[in-house]
């Protein structure tokens, strides 16, 4: 391919580009200098570009989205054992980790893990930072730091993680929530660790109202279907306003409820236009250790709730840490994990796909800035994928990713000059 590395306006001609609906259609694509596309569609006059490039016979995806990782926590898996292999385990290992992580090793960490998402055609991401006694204020104000220095790169959100332990003060996290929720573009929390819900969803809800920033909970990470905290907050999502603008991670005790008491809850998701993100990595690994038999899969109702129309999208959640001991960055393997995992049909690959890019931009607020269309940032992947099933089933063999109109990656699968033999 032409060096298209210099943020020149050029155009892409040929190629099969995914549409908003998982379709696809033979298209051109002119980036303009500016990083965004001026055009998208068939027969474009590109007479103008700087320069055209023939891609015929390859497939054009929008950028794979991650809604929901922690970059604050990425990379430290060798200095934070967790023996047990628990979420609890997880926790209070990297808790004492986060007492002596100072700045440097944190931009270092998620550095190294933001350009190995980049160049695997991973173009936003949505990071939790914790935010509490142990951690501080080192993660949340490193990371907006990165954010700002990765922006014509990557689009990085945060999310400002005011994690309760055991024994927290309150009176902490409310001295200190709005000041982490300025570094934020959203606010967040995992109400099933704190020692009373609802006054600390209320605090949550509360932060984010003020000063109008969406709200994403890590919810019922567990399996424990008599304690789950679902509707509590859905009625403060409703009571709140935040309709349109609240994500549920995990929400894992979907999968322990009965399947009647699961059509209710999805119901009210549907209604109150809830996003969901599952984790499959981390809820694969730490969930359902204690069982005797048949230990649970550890995941939510990830096929249903697609089924039933609930905007629903995976993620990576923790990189080689903890809470998930491996990961590459890459969201196709998230999404083959997630469709395996979560028991999607083979005739659903394309909702897989959908799961890495439409979903979480709609989650994680894109709107108009994301997709192939006019005006949008200029963030796409381009493969030797004959289809979208294709790409998710086995993935490219050959990949250019671009970000903001930029070549910023390609690879290519060594085949070790092997031949057809006739």
């Amino acid at each position: 391919m032409a060096d298209l590395t210099s943020g020149q306006s050029f155009a892409l001609t040929g190629g099969a580009v995914i549409q908003a609906d998982g379709s696809q259609a033979v298209s051109d694509i002119i980036v303009g200098v500016d990083g965004r596309f001026v055009a998208v569609g068939p027969g474009l006059d590109t007479r103008s570009c700087g320069a055209c490039v023939d891609i015929t016979g390859m497939l054009v995806s929008p950028g794979f989205l991650d809604a929901h990782q922690h970059l604050d926590k990425t990379g430290v898996l060798r200095f934070t054992p967790n023996p047990s292999g628990t979420l609890q385990g997880a926790r209070e290992a990297f808790a004492k980790y986060a007492r002596t992580a100072g700045p440097d090793d944190i931009r270092e960490r998620a550095m190294r893990t933001i350009k190995r998402c980049l160049s695997r055609g991973t173009t936003a991401i949505r990071s939790h930072v914790n935010v509490d006694k142990d951690a501080g204020f080192y993660g949340i104000e490193t990371l907006a730091g990165v954010r700002h220095a990765v922006k014509d790169d990557i689009t990085l959100q945060l999310v400002a993680f005011m994690t309760p332990h055991p024994g927290q003060d309150f009176d902490w996290l409310a001295e200190n929530i709005d000041s982490a929720v300025a570094l934020a573009d959203a606010v967040g929390g995992t109400p099933a660790v704190s020692e009373d819900p609802p006054r600390y969803l209320d605090m949550l809800f509360t932060a984010a109202v003020k000063v109008g920033k969406p709200v994403d909970l890590h919810l019922d990470e567990h399996l424990k279907a008599d304690v789950h905290l679902l509707d509590a907050a859905l009625d403060r999502v409703e009571r709140f306003g935040m309709q349109g603008r609240t994500v549920f991670s995990h929400v894992s005790v979907l999968s322990a409820l009965p399947r009647t008491e699961f059509h209710r809850i999805a119901e009210r998701l549907l209604a109150l236009d809830v996003g969901v993100v599952t984790l499959p990595a981390a809820n694969l690994y730490l969930q359902g250790r204690d069982a005797e038999m048949l230990p649970p899969r550890g995941l939510t109702r990830v096929a249903e709730l697609y089924r039933a129309g609930i905007n629903i999208a995976t993620a990576s959640d923790n990189i080689q840490d903890p809470f998930v001991p491996t990961g590459s960055g890459d969201m196709l393997e998230i999404a083959r994990w997630t469709l395996l995992a979560g028991h999607l049909r083979g005739d659903e690959l394309a909702a897989a796909h959908r799961m890495i890019t439409t979903a979480p931009a709609r989650l994680m607020g894109l709107g108009k800035d994301y997709g192939l269309v006019a005006g949008a940032r200029a963030d796409f992947i381009v493969t030797d994928c004959i289809d979208t099933d294709t790409l998710v089933a086995g993935g490219p063999d050959r990949t250019f990713v671009f970000s903001k109109g930029r070549l910023v990656s390609q690879s290519a699968t060594d085949t070790f000059g092997l031949k057809e033999v006739a």
